[in-house]
């Protein structure tokens, strides 16, 4: 299986923010193994990134890899959401 590649874009230290990162880090380690890289990347210290990327909420997830690209915004609670959103189940019944 081919690693997912994730970026995760906050906004600071909020609620919101660490919310996000404690469901995205539990959803990955529960769903992908090993098999996932997350940046983290707070909008309030690199503006220009979420400029590039057209982030106009936060927290939002990019998956980049694999194809094709998805964005999930919220606090990524939804579990189910999250899991369609990154095409796990799709990925895993094809390629495993």
């Amino acid at each position: 299986m081919n690693k997912y590649t994730l970026k995760l874009y906050i906004t600071g230290n909020s609620i919101k923010s660490q919310r996000a990162i404690a469901n995205l880090f539990r959803i990955c380690k529960e769903e992908l193994d090993d098999q996932y890289i997350v940046e983290i990347i707070d909008v309030l210290e690199q503006p220009q990134l979420a400029e590039q990327e057209k982030i106009l909420v936060t927290p939002t997830l990019i998956k980049q890899l694999p194809p094709p690209l998805q964005r999930i915004i919220g606090d990524l609670t939804d579990r189910q959401k999250v899991i369609l959103g990154l095409d796990i189940m799709r990925y895993d019944a094809e390629f495993n």
